[in-house]
């Protein structure tokens, strides 16, 4: 594992080694020194995002208060857990068992109502980011500021992720993993999934029962996930303008379209690096008809993202559990 984990990340350096090949450094560093306060607003139009993501999860854990106090709880463990994330080359899940840690240790919710809460909240956000994606795929052909060829991976990337989360989505739904485990236990080679059968069961029951019986919840958590993308969009225009070369709201959608869904598939390198500035340099040099844009771009959006870790990792150290209490509770109750 630490092998790929190497591997991936050597891969994402000559991706971003192949960027700064094709752009011109000292351009692209004076470009973003003229940003200045435009800095704080993108900064501050992240922060409403990852609000409204906070909120989106909260809305998951059934058990939580819809307050102001525990808003604050979720933002908290959200920043340490996507400090993770953002970092470890496990499909941005990295920090997903953290966050279900800080629930059961801090607050006293359960591993089996963390963890069906930490996959809804996914695949909330992963739904609502495939129908960010189809309106970005729909400007993009209209506008025709890609290649073909571009246009072409683009759809298959997005008709890939869409089947991805469709399954996942059926998985949960129709308790797929409780019944295939139970199927399996009857098995001798498979007996030790008895012993942990209950568990996936409580699981399931609880992922049915949150898109069963809390429709106004589901709708709403969707709302504000799909809000959360927008406001990548806006991170862009605003990025766009204060560097000094305005663009469309539509053009701003594309970009932030493209560089998620690269994101999305290149999971497997930390923190997509090399990938993410390639995909900024790609399509912002479509948009803009200059690579030195589109890099920019990419280093304003990745200067954001290491202010970001950094206040996740001092929230981490701030909120993380006692190490002895984790030893003993390692087991779901």
């Amino acid at each position: 594992m630490r092998l790929f984990k190497i591997i991936f990340l050597i891969a994402g350096l000559v991706l971003l080694g192949w960027v700064i090949r094709e752009t011109n450094l000292e351009e692209t560093f004076d470009l973003v020194s003229q940003i200045g306060f435009g800095f704080l607003l993108v900064l501050f139009t992240y922060f409403l995002a990852f609000l409204f993501d906070s909120v989106t999860w909260q809305m998951t854990v059934l058990s939580a208060p819809l307050n102001a106090k525990w808003l604050y709880r979720f933002f908290q463990m959200r920043l340490a857990g996507e400090a993770f994330n953002n970092t470890l080359p496990a499909a941005s899940m990295g920090g997903e068992p953290l966050k279900a840690v800080l629930l059961k240790t801090h607050y006293g919710i359960g591993y089996r109502e963390g963890v069906a809460s930490l996959i809804l909240a996914r695949t909330i956000n992963t739904v609502s980011l495939i129908l960010f994606l189809m309106v970005g795929f729909i400007l993009m052909l209209e506008s025709a500021v890609l290649d073909q060829k571009y246009n072409s991976i683009a759809g298959i990337g997005l008709g890939v992720l869409t089947v991805l989360i469709a399954l996942f989505y059926a998985v949960q739904r129709f308790k797929v993993a409780s019944r295939s485990s139970e199927a399996l236990s009857k098995n001798k080679w498979f007996h030790w999934l008895n012993g942990v059968l209950h568990h996936i069961k409580d699981v399931d029951e609880k992922l049915v029962e949150f898109y069963t019986a809390h429709h106004a919840r589901a709708a709403f958590a969707f709302v504000l996930a799909f809000i959360n993308w927008i406001l990548g969009v806006a991170e862009i225009w605003i990025t766009m303008f204060f560097l000094g070369h305005p663009i469309s709201l539509t053009d701003a959608w594309i970009i932030e379209a493209v560089a998620q869904l690269v994101r999305a598939s290149t999971f497997f390198i930390p923190a997509s690096i090399g990938a993410q500035e390639g995909a900024f340099l790609i399509i912002g040099t479509a948009v803009t008809g200059s690579p030195t844009l589109g890099f920019a771009i990419a280093v304003v959006r990745r200067a954001r993202e290491i202010i970001w870790v950094a206040w996740g990792m001092a929230a981490f150290y701030i909120v993380k559990p006692n190490t002895a209490k984790m030893n003993e509770e390692t087991k779901f109750n």
